[in-house]
């Protein structure tokens, strides 16, 4: 055992592999079933031959014994004559076994004078001479008494079934050297990229994420298989490089109000005099500590969404309902803001969803619109079916989105130039996208003055729809800021930036 194991890690790399021991495995069935067909057309080539050669010698048998007997001495001397292979055997003997005519010596002493064909041997004398050959014979007493012995040497059938079987034997060596050449040479070509392969992820281990698999035709399966983990490397280069981005804006974004709150606190405890001041520094400082407690609950929400947490929470959602109470709850904001607020939702449509993240992201959705909308301006709210689908649009008289933004607004905390000034941490449409993409809804913002955004939902039929529940939320103050309250939690809606914002 141990010298089969040290003779196996001795062979070529190529030759260890499944691949080859698969082909020899292979190659050794094969070989199994062609030896196996190898001795049966031999046996069966062999025993047609002598069913041939017994059928010849029984009809030769029949003629010379209707002969008369001086026709038959002359038929067997002119049938011998006519033998220039030495094949064909014939001998009449008398009662008492002498030799008549013929060319067998003696009267073989196992024959059977019955018409049956059996096998044996016998001494055959010619010109050229006495030899022993291996013969199937047939024998019968004849009316005058004399026993005819006709035969027919089977040394031609061996000699005819043995080149036979050395053909096909030739063959079977030649196909099996075929099989092992060819999987020596497809091992060694999938050790070849295998080896390529492992090189180029040891490169990515090590950190090279630009690094990518080989790949040649696309009817590889090496290159397919490359593809594929190729197109996994791809998103997950964009997944490193966007968590990078992630923390490092998570970073900014938190430092902001934190060091706003720490240089508070420190002029306040520089400067205050009263008890009045020192409460003016807490409340500036308290809401400092909110602001950061709000970009860290709006990024736990996004990860309980986009780990699809939220799918038992699934039914059928009336969208009539949900729109207008979306639009109830912002209309107070947007007359004081001077904005128009319509509703256009005449078809009670519906989907499957879960009804609290939908109205969430339509309130975000809605937010936004209001945000950047100027006074004077207009927000719609609008419900319409088309193409098998119910979708929700909102629509503003706001600057817009200009085409070139239409993804970078989904990343998360991006905020465009013209929006930097106003509150919200720009996790807005980060977050619809997160809800849509939970759901399988169609998300989609039309660039241009402004600003479109749809949510597309699959049409749910309008039988056993889920029955409206009480807002998860409430807002914490409508006729002021639209950020959301710290103290609702993770469930409150995110008042954030809008499409603009991020």
């Amino acid at each position: 055992m141990v010298g089969a194991t040290k003779f196996a890690m001795q062979l070529p790399a190529c030759m260890r592999s499944s691949t080859f021991r698969w082909t020899l495995l292979a190659t050794g069935l094969f070989a199994a079933v062609i030896v196996a067909l190898l001795g049966f057309v031999y046996s069966k080539t062999k025993d047609d031959l002598t069913t041939r050669s017994d059928g010849m010698i029984a009809a030769q048998l029949d003629v010379f014994a209707a002969l008369s007997p001086e026709q038959r001495l002359n038929a067997i001397n002119e049938r011998l004559k006519l033998d220039p292979r030495r094949v064909q055997l014939a001998g009449l003997f008398g009662p008492d076994g002498r030799r008549i005519a013929g060319n067998v010596e003696s009267l073989p002493p196992a024959i059977k004078i019955d018409n049956a064909i059996q096998s044996g041997i016998v001494d055959r004398i010619d010109q050229a001479g006495r030899v022993k050959q291996s013969v199937r014979m047939i024998g019968r007493s004849l009316p005058t008494g004399d026993i005819l012995v006709i035969g027919r040497n089977v040394d031609e059938v061996t000699r005819i079934a043995g080149t036979l079987g050395w053909a096909l034997a030739l063959g079977l060596i030649s196909v099996v050297s075929l099989c092992l050449t060819a999987g020596v040479l497809l091992s060694l070509r999938a050790h070849q990229r295998i080896a390529e392969i492992k090189q180029r992820v040891q490169l990515i281990v090590a950190g090279d994420l630009h690094e990518r698999l080989p790949h040649r035709t696309a009817d590889d399966p090496f290159s397919k298989l490359a593809m594929v983990v190729n197109g996994m490397l791809d998103e997950m280069e964009t997944l490193v490089h966007s968590l990078a981005g992630v923390g490092n804006n998570i970073a900014h974004d938190l430092r902001t109000p934190l060091a706003r709150a720490r240089l508070t606190l420190e002029r306040g405890r520089a400067n205050a005099e009263t008890l009045e001041q020192l409460q003016t520094v807490a409340d500036r400082t308290i809401d400092g500590l909110d602001q950061s407690l709000s970009i860290i609950t709006a990024i736990l929400r996004l990860a309980e969404i986009e780990n699809s947490q939220r799918m038992a929470g699934f039914g059928k959602v009336a969208l009539t309902e949900l729109v207008r109470e979306v639009g109830d709850m912002y209309e107070p904001i947007a007359e004081d803001k001077g904005i128009a607020l319509r509703i256009h939702a005449p078809d009670e449509l519906s989907a499957h969803g879960d009804r609290d993240l939908m109205i969430e992201a339509v309130a975000n959705l809605v937010d936004n619109a209001v945000k950047f909308t100027p006074p004077g301006g207009q927000v719609e709210i609008g419900l319409v079916c088309g193409n098998g689908e119910n979708i929700v649009r909102v629509r503003d008289t706001g600057s817009g989105i200009s085409e070139h933004e239409c993804d970078a607004v989904l990343k998360r905390f991006y905020r465009s130039d013209r929006t930097r000034h106003a509150s919200g941490l720009g996790l807005g449409l980060n977050l619809v996208a997160a809800i849509a993409r939970l759901h399988g809804f169609r998300f989609t913002i039309v660039p241009g003055p402004g600003c479109v955004v749809e949510i597309a939902c699959p049409h749910v039929p309008e039988s056993d729809l889920q029955r409206p529940r009480d807002l998860p939320f409430k807002l914490a103050n409508p006729s002021a800021s639209t950020r959301p309250d710290p103290a609702l939690g993770a469930r409150a809606p995110m008042k954030l930036a809008r499409a603009t914002d991020g």
